[in-house]
């Protein structure tokens, strides 16, 4: 049996920068996306794809349309995106899942791939000395106060969630999360428990771990560099 081609993409924030650099990052995603769809079989975004969305019951925000439609694209030649919503992009409604047909994720979930145990997530919430945000999570998933948020003009509603999203990343950014990033001692539990590989993002530091029998992959973000991962037999990290 052969085995299937499985591709990952983590916090590329979309929508953070200037209009020309934000330019350039988008050209370099669509490209990964239509190299995807030729070479892998399965894509797994791992949160952030956006540095802020909001989606309305009838009105998305603009720009993307690039991204969007290679995703659609890549969906419509039968391939599955696995989407997890990041703590940046966590006000979806239904356009990903019914307009492109990705599976939208809000925790994290369990994958047998290729015959390995993979546990995959953003990692927001997860870091143990992270109580605030946790609290603040909740909030900001709620889905009543979603629905009252959306009462908002969207060209205000959008506008406020891109200045939360400055102070939730630059709250990230300078946050010490100790020694370690905050996510390896999760990982260190998932690997105990059977699973082969743990894959987050959030923290914007790429790793690479070797735990026991398993393995910690952080990817990154494509602030730093646009890589991607690959998976087959084993797991790659590669520089895009």
């Amino acid at each position: 049996m052969i085995n299937s081609t499985y591709f990952f993409i983590s916090d590329v924030h979309l929508g953070l920068g200037l209009k020309e650099k934000e330019k350039e990052k988008e050209e370099k995603l669509v490209k990964l996306i239509n190299h995807a769809v030729e070479n892998c079989d399965e894509l797994f975004i791992l949160g952030d794809l956006f540095d802020y969305w909001f989606e309305y019951k009838r009105v998305i925000q603009k720009g993307y349309y690039k991204t969007l439609a290679a995703l659609i694209e890549f969906s419509e030649s039968g391939k599955k995106i696995h989407y997890f919503i990041g703590n940046h992009d966590f006000l979806h409604r239904n356009f990903f899942r019914e307009e492109i047909g990705a599976i939208l994720y809000e925790e994290p979930a369990a994958f047998i791939l290729n015959n390995k145990k993979f546990y995959i997530g953003h990692g927001d919430g997860l870091l143990p000395n992270d109580s605030g945000y946790r609290v603040l999570k909740w909030i900001l998933r709620n889905k009543f106060l979603q629905r009252l948020y959306s009462a908002i003009h969207p060209d205000l509603g959008i506008k406020i969630a891109s200045r939360t999203s400055k102070t939730s990343r630059t709250y990230t950014s300078k946050k010490d999360y100790g020694k370690n990033d905050g996510l390896i001692d999760t990982a260190k539990q998932k690997i105990d428990e059977g699973y082969d590989y743990v894959l987050f993002g959030h923290t914007h530091i790429r790793s690479e771990l070797e735990y026991k029998k398993g393995k910690y992959i952080n990817l990154g973000s494509w602030l730093d560099k646009p890589c991607y991962g690959k998976f087959i037999d084993t797991f790659q990290i590669i520089d895009w």
